[in-house]
């Protein structure tokens, strides 16, 4: 892909253009990583661009997928570079898009950017640095600075808040005493961002080892608040001291998030993590014993539910986040199932991540007990061995049989039967089709 986009920039030079790297791919090469995709900047118009991308090969072509704005999408050796013409932004009515562009060179398209780590270019023609913003500098001194004033830049695009969040924290960085100051006057300006933006960005941050990190600094901006009141109100909930000597129940869900195994870290289980206990302010009882928190996990799922689509989540994300977090107290009943109940819950797609969440919900707590995880998994794993999770408990009798030979009609009756039978298979209790019959015979004289 760098291969690809240094002889894009190489064409448009040879055609008479600037061009450069622009943004991310910049920082991150700056900084010894490898970018995960390369914007280009260029003085090139919109136009031009789709002209010089058509003629570098058959196979190349654009995309118009901000041509207004002057960013075309160019696909190049199979690989997609977004290629902008350099330009200036009038004001953002929206807090989002300019409300109107003028193309402009590479100094005035700096200026425009968000953070002057993500402000500079390069030239890979001639390696060389064009940094207008002094985002070495800050790269040097591990600092986030808003370009140019900061409160400007934030009313430009409100996402900037959590952005700024999550590059200070991806990186390790400080920020800059200004754009602190103007993240904590304007925090509460990201209340107008897309649903769908926040979504992405706080999944972003999520997914990324420093995750409780960048969360407890949104709650300390009262950022939290704003997006997720629900998982806020959890802030000063006290927990039973016996099983939680980390504190209240925010501060649990952190250290939830701040234990979980990173290459564990996918869309579905952060979510989950983060939710599985916002249902504990309102099941907060006080009893003689103890503090009680029953039914916190059903009513977790469903205030889940209600976050998760107001983020517009995928209705198949939230089936699976919301049933991980609907089961997570369910993981205390299995050494006790009967082993039908177990292979059931075992062969459910979800449940290596249940007991995934489970692990991180035990970190999260303090002193951390593993003990009933790993005796869930040893006996997962034995399962496994004895080929116990296998479907090979299906029972010998089918529904037509049950129809002709025991003269059922069709209907949910049937299913109800079957499942029965397969469950004590599972048992040993059945083993032939003859105690399969008998089975039959013993249910329905009931």
């Amino acid at each position: 892909m760098e291969k690809t986009a240094i002889k894009i920039v190489k064409v448009f030079q040879e055609a008479g253009f600037e061009a450069y790297f622009a943004g991310g791919s910049v920082r991150d090469l700056l900084m010894g990583n490898e970018p995960k995709d390369y914007d280009i900047a260029t003085s090139a118009k919109p136009d031009e661009i789709e002209k010089v991308i058509d003629a570098i090969h058959l196979e190349s072509k654009t995309i118009p997928i901000g041509k207004e704005f002057g960013v075309i999408l160019g696909i190049v050796n199979g690989h997609p570079f977004e290629i902008a013409t350099f330009r200036s932004d009038s004001s953002y009515s929206d807090g989002r898009r300019p409300d109107a562009i003028l193309f402009t060179s590479a100094k005035e398209d700096s200026y425009r950017r968000d953070f002057t780590i993500n402000g500079m270019f390069y030239d890979p023609v001639k390696k060389k640095v064009i940094d207008f913003v002094k985002g070495q500098d800050d790269i040097e001194n591990k600092k986030i600075r808003f370009i140019g004033e900061a409160h400007e830049r934030i009313k430009e695009d409100h996402l900037r808040i959590l952005r700024a969040v999550r590059f200070k924290n991806k990186f390790g960085f400080e920020y800059g005493t200004r754009t602190k100051n103007a993240l904590e006057e304007l925090h509460h300006l990201v209340s107008d961002v897309s649903k769908e933006r926040i979504q992405d960005e706080l999944t972003s941050i999520l997914l990324h080892p420093t995750r409780a990190h960048a969360m407890r600094e949104l709650d300390k901006f009262g950022t939290l608040e704003i997006l997720i009141p629900e998982l806020a109100n959890c802030k000063n909930i006290d927990q039973p001291t016996e099983f939680h000597q980390e504190g209240g129940v925010l501060t649990h869900i952190f250290k939830s998030l701040h234990d979980m195994p990173n290459e564990w870290a996918t869309k579905e289980l952060v979510w989950a993590v983060l939710l599985h206990d916002i249902g504990k302010p309102a099941t907060f009882e006080e009893r003689p014993d103890r503090i009680h928190f029953d039914g916190h996990a059903q009513l977790s799922a469903k205030m889940a539910d209600n976050i998760l689509r107001r983020f517009k989540f995928s209705r198949k994300e939230i089936g699976k986040i919301t049933w991980l977090i609907d089961h997570h107290m369910t993981v205390g009943f299995i050494p006790e199932m009967r082993r039908a109940h177990q292979v059931g819950l075992f062969l459910h797609p979800f449940f290596e991540d249940l007991m995934k969440l489970h692990y991180c919900d035990e970190h999260g707590t303090y002193p951390i007990d593993l003990s009933l995880y790993e005796t869930i998994m040893k006996l997962y794993n034995e399962f496994k061995d004895e080929k116990l999770l296998e479907d090979h408990f299906k029972p010998l009798l089918t529904g037509d049989d049950l129809i002709k030979e025991f003269k059922l009609e069709q209907g949910p009756k049937i299913q109800q039967i079957l499942n029965i039978i397969r469950e004590e298979k599972i048992e040993g209790t059945v083993k032939t089709k003859a105690d399969e019959k008998k089975l039959v015979k013993e249910l329905l004289n009931k």
